[in-house]
This record gives C-alpha cells, sequence and structure tokens, in this order.
C-alpha cells in the first residue's frame, strides 16, 4: 500500500467534505482543518477525537466530516474496527492506544493527510 498516495487521496476529501458542510466554505474548513492538525501533532489521537466530538455547533458540520474521514482512514489501514472511535481507541484490550506501533503510524498518516487537506483547502479558495 502507497501510505502517501493513500495521504493524498484522504487530504483531498478531508478538504472537499469540510468545505461542502453545512456553513462551510473553502476558507472555513482550511482554519478548521488546521486547528485539528494543530490539536493532533500537539495533544495526540485522542485529543484529536475529542477536540472533533466538543467542538461548539458553528464548527460542528465540519468536525463531524473530519471525524468520519478519520475513522474510515483508520479502519482502511486495519487500525481501528467499526465501533464509535473513542471505544476503539481506548479499549483495554486491544485497542489502538495500547498499540505503541499503530498508533504511531495513524498520527503519522493522519497528520500527513490534513496537512495535504490545508493545501487543498487553500487551493480550493
Amino acid at each position: 500500500m502507497n501510505l502517501d498516495q493513500l495521504c493524498a487521496d484522504y487530504g483531498y476529501r478531508f478538504a472537499k467534505e469540510v468545505s461542502e458542510a453545512d456553513g462551510f466554505d473553502a476558507k472555513k474548513a482550511e482554519v478548521l482543518i488546521t486547528k485539528a492538525l494543530g490539536v493532533l501533532q500537539e495533544q495526540g489521537l485522542y485529543a484529536f477525537v475529542l477536540f472533533c466530538k466538543s467542538r461548539p455547533s458553528g464548527e460542528r458540520a465540519g468536525t463531524e466530516e473530519i471525524e468520519t474521514l478519520a475513522k474510515e482512514l483508520l479502519k482502511e489501514l486495519n487500525l481501528i474496527n467499526d465501533g464509535d472511535l473513542l471505544e476503539e481507541l481506548r479499549k483495554d484490550n486491544g485497542g489502538l492506544l495500547t498499540r505503541i506501533d499503530d498508533l504511531m503510524l495513524a498520527i503519522q498518516v493522519l497528520e500527513k493527510s490534513l496537512i495535504y487537506a490545508r493545501f487543498h483547502a487553500k487551493a480550493m479558495k
């Protein structure tokens, strides 16, 4: 599997889906994606998911798209199953947070995808 191509594909999808979410355009998508990326880089994957789940109503439609695509990407990499994303991360027996190598891969792939998404959103303006 070519991970860079996967990141590019998801980067485009993040930018497209967030910019088309209710109340969003490319500029708002870029700002929200940048915030989400910052949380992922500075605080980690668990904080990133909490960020997506905790946004106020003005950003909620965009963060729902980010969370949905992040979950889809992690499932495509066989890092999580079909359950709630937070539960898939924190479950005691085999959750993603308990598997350090898989966790690092998940963070790196999501980070690169969101970086590409920022550039895609910027190009859409």
